[in-house]
C-alpha cells in the first residue's frame, strides 16, 4: 500500500514530458522525489561540448531527469578516445556495474566507465582507467567537483546494489540533434557522430535507455524494439 501510495505521489507531483520532447528539456524531479527515488534503475548521459552530466532515475515506465551536473573539466577536446596517451576523452556507450565502482579513489570518487567496450576494441583502439571522479582534475576523464560526484555515485551505487545489473553511460560530443550534426558536417568525426544519433534519438523520444549492442564492428540499436525497420539505418560504424 505504501508503494503504490508513493507512485502517485510521484506522478501527481512532476509536470507532465511529452514522449515528443526532448529528454534534455524535462523538468528535473523536486529534492523530495529525488531522495525517494535513491535505489531505482539509473542512466547517464554525457555532453563533452555543453560540459554536461545528466542523471536519470526510473519512475513509472519511464526516465525522469534527476539532476544536471556541470563537468569541471575533460581533455582532448571533441572526438572518440582512439590510443592509449592521446589524452582524450571517451565517447560512446558503456556500462558499468559494482565492479566499476571505486569509492576510495585518489580523486575522490570514481567510477570506470569501462573503455575500451566492444566497439572500440572493434576499431583497435587502446586505453584504460578511463573514469567520472572528483577532484576537478582531467587526463582522459571526466571530472566533476567532490559534491557533484558524491550524489552521482551514492545514486549509481544504490542502484547497483538495489537489482541493477548495470547502468548505462551514453557519452556524446554534443546533444545529437540534426542541426547540431550539421553544424559538424566537416569533422572527421562526422561518421562516427553520426552513428550515435540514434542513441540520443531514441531516449529523447521514449525516456527510456537504448538497447546499444555491436555486431560486425557496428554499434546497433534497439534491434527487437525497432522489429520491421531497416536495421541498417540504426547501425554505424566509423571511417577511419
Amino acid at each position: 500500500m505504501g508503494k503504490i501510495a508513493l507512485m502517485l505521489a510521484m506522478f501527481l507531483c512532476l509536470p507532465w514530458v511529452s514522449t515528443t520532447s526532448s529528454a534534455s528539456e524535462q523538468v528535473t524531479v523536486t529534492q523530495n522525489i529525488k531522495q525517494q527515488l535513491l535505489g531505482t534503475p539509473i542512466y547517464i548521459q554525457i555532453f563533452k561540448e555543453e560540459r554536461t552530466l545528466e542523471l536519470y532515475g526510473k519512475m513509472g515506465n519511464e526516465f525522469r531527469l534527476l539532476g544536471a551536473y556541470r563537468i569541471c573539466n575533460f581533455s582532448g577536446g571533441l572526438g572518440p578516445k582512439r590510443r592509449e596517451g592521446d589524452f582524450k576523452s571517451p565517447e560512446g556507450f558503456y556500462s558499468v556495474d559494482l565492479r566499476h565502482l571505486k569509492p576510495n579513489s585518489r580523486f575522490y570518487r570514481a567510477i570506470n566507465i569501462g573503455y575500451p567496450n566492444a566497439y572500440d576494441r572493434a576499431q583497435g583502439y587502446s586505453g584504460n582507467y578511463l573514469m567520472i571522479h572528483g577532484d576537478c582534475k582531467s587526463i582522459g576523464c571526466y571530472a566533476m567537483t567532490n559534491a557533484y560526484m558524491d550524489e552521482i555515485f551514492t545514486y549509481v551505487d544504490a542502484a547497483l546494489r538495489n537489482g541493477q545489473v548495470k547502468v548505462d553511460i551514453a557519452i556524446y560530443p554534443f546533444r545529437m540533434t540534426d542541426a547540431n550534426l550539421q553544424r559538424h558536417r566537416m569533422s572527421s568525426y562526422y561518421t562516427f557522430w553520426r552513428g550515435l544519433q540514434p542513441g540520443y534519438r531514441y531516449f529523447s523520444e521514449k525516456h527510456l535507455p537504448p538497447t546499444v549492442t555491436v555486431a560486425n564492428g557496428q554499434y546497433v540499436f534497439n534491434p527487437a524494439i525497432i522489429g520491421t525497420q531497416n536495421i541498417s539505418e540504426y547501425a554505424f560504424t566509423e571511417t577511419k
